[in-house]
């Protein structure tokens, strides 16, 4: 129940107001002058403060000062006299919420009343999520609770531990130089310099002298002596983005520093040591970069002596609530603009999207949300058109990236609705498999190939005298039947030699 102080001196209209809001339902506190409001004030946290701007003593404005000082997320509406509307301007600059003038209309502070209980409802919420995202589910500079997520984590506070070469592998936008960041910041470098390069960017001969620094007059330009980000980074951390993109003489170069940890600048003779942890990230297949001769193999299993994938975002549909209430946080405060919501409907479609820009793309588009929209509520009209064609398409659009797998993608499908069935039919095997058009049996196979591991006791009583055996079916189950062939029951062959 929201609880609202309410302070005049006219006790006729401080009793009309009491009753009035009591039979809304409100919890209701009276002060019929400004100390009695300090008091009340003193001991008891309200939701809402209504006050008179004139009364003896204590005024209204020296009412709102405390309010703001010592319950700041409190609102405060002021009633003000026809002459004293300069008063109540000066109230909503100190950070009243708003006014009304006496005589004034009862329904009319019945809504101001409402809307400020609402925005403090709001604000509150905000609070709390920053705090739950910040404590519960924020890792660094990293936001998640999907367990791909999790594992990522617990991986990086493995890795950042060591000095060891790291390379990470991933879609472009899924959050690579962050993973980068977060093992440096937690590991014993982190006091030293985060130097990163992104390989694409620079042609070849100015990503070697950006690497390995120049001497003055090895080159048209070079006028002096340049340090490279080799030595830059000493006693700390190098990044290189995007290595598939380095040129082969340049890999040489940098094959020779990791296993030397020395490094030469162009057209200099000087070996210079170099204490440095290398991280790198690609979006691509080096192994297939090395079949088609474009990467070196010497240099890739210099780099890969800790390796792991950041998922894309279609893969961590559960993360993207809590990044998109954190953009939307980030992009409101930079803008100075209110804090907005997002409709159910449209919380569905991010859902359902498959972010072909992953983490990047999600950014932009709550960016632009912010930037353009000037309702506080977002809707699907909103979004971009291509997110709407999407679902017009019933999200089937076809996304051939570098690196696609089919069966992975699949895969990635069937979980996710073996998840939805299981949370709608609590957790009960036997009234999901209806849910999915699959038998019982299939069901069991595929919660068990998935590694999705359902509460014992969400097994218990499913079917007299059928018992999983280990983290399969029993020798005598029949052969598992694929969710993957328009519907028709169809025999899935177990899957050879593919790692997951």
């Amino acid at each position: 129940m929201d609880s609202l102080l309410i302070i005049d001196d006219e006790k006729s209209l401080l009793d009309v107001l009491s009753l009035m809001f009591k039979k809304e339902g409100y919890e209701v506190k009276t002060a019929a002058s400004g100390a009695e409001a300090l008091d009340i004030l003193t001991n008891n946290a309200v939701d809402l403060v209504i006050t008179d701007i004139r009364m003896p003593h204590l005024s209204g404005m020296e009412i709102l000062k405390y309010v703001k000082e010592n319950q700041p997320e409190t609102p405060v509406i002021v009633i003000t006299a026809y002459g004293s509307i300069q008063q109540a301007v000066e109230a909503l600059k100190a950070g009243a919420l708003d006014y009304i003038v006496k005589p004034f209309d009862i329904e009319e502070l019945k809504i101001l009343v409402a809307r400020g209980l609402e925005r403090k409802h709001l604000e509150l919420e905000n609070i709390l999520l920053k705090k739950d995202l910040k404590e519960k589910y924020k890792f660094e500079n990293m936001i998640g609770k999907s367990r791909l997520m999790q594992e990522i984590y617990v991986l990086i506070e493995k890795v950042a531990g060591t000095d060891s070469t790291v390379l990470i592998t991933g879609d472009s936008g899924t959050g690579k130089e962050m993973a980068a960041r977060a093992i440096h910041n937690l590991s014993r470098r982190k006091d030293k310099p985060f130097v990163t390069i992104n390989c694409a960017a620079l042609p070849e001969n100015l990503l070697e002298s950006e690497l390995f620094g120049h001497t003055k007059g090895s080159f048209t330009g070079a006028i002096s002596d340049k340090k490279g980000m080799f030595e830059v980074a000493h006693k700390g951390t190098l990044f290189l983005d995007e290595i598939a993109e380095m040129s082969p003489w340049t890999q040489v170069k940098l094959l020779r520093a990791l296993q030397e940890r020395k490094i030469r600048r162009v057209g200099g003779t000087d070996e210079i040591p170099v204490d440095v942890r290398l991280i790198a990230a690609t979006n691509q297949d080096l192994k297939r970069r090395i079949e088609e001769g474009k990467f070196r193999e010497d240099l890739y299993y210099r780099l890969n002596v800790i390796s792991f994938e950041m998922p894309p975002l279609r893969k961590r549909t559960e993360d993207i609530p809590l990044l998109v209430q954190h953009f939307l946080q980030k992009y409101c405060q930079q803008m100075g603009k209110k804090m907005k919501r997002l409709a159910p409907d449209v919380i569905s479609l991010f859902e359902a999207y498959v972010w072909p820009g992953n983490i990047r793309e999600l950014e932009n588009v709550i960016e632009r949300i912010v930037a353009i929209e000037d309702r506080e509520t977002v809707t699907p009209a909103c979004l971009p058109p291509e997110m709407i064609s999407q679902a017009n398409h019933n999200g089937r659009q076809v996304d051939l990236r570098a690196g696609f797998n089919l069966n992975e993608y699949l895969d990635d499908i069937a979980k996710r609705y073996i998840i939805k069935a299981l949370e709608l039919s609590g957790g009960k095997i036997k009234d999901a498999a209806p849910r999915l058009g699959v038998s019982y049996r299939t069901l069991r196979y595929l919660i068990n190939k998935y590694g999705l591991k359902p509460r014992v006791s969400d097994l218990g009583g499913e079917e007299e005298g059928e018992e999983l055996a280990g983290n399969g079916l029993a020798a005598s189950d029949e052969p598992p039947v694929s969710l993957m062939d328009n519907g028709r029951a169809a025999v899935k062959e177990p899957e050879r030699g593919r790692s997951r």
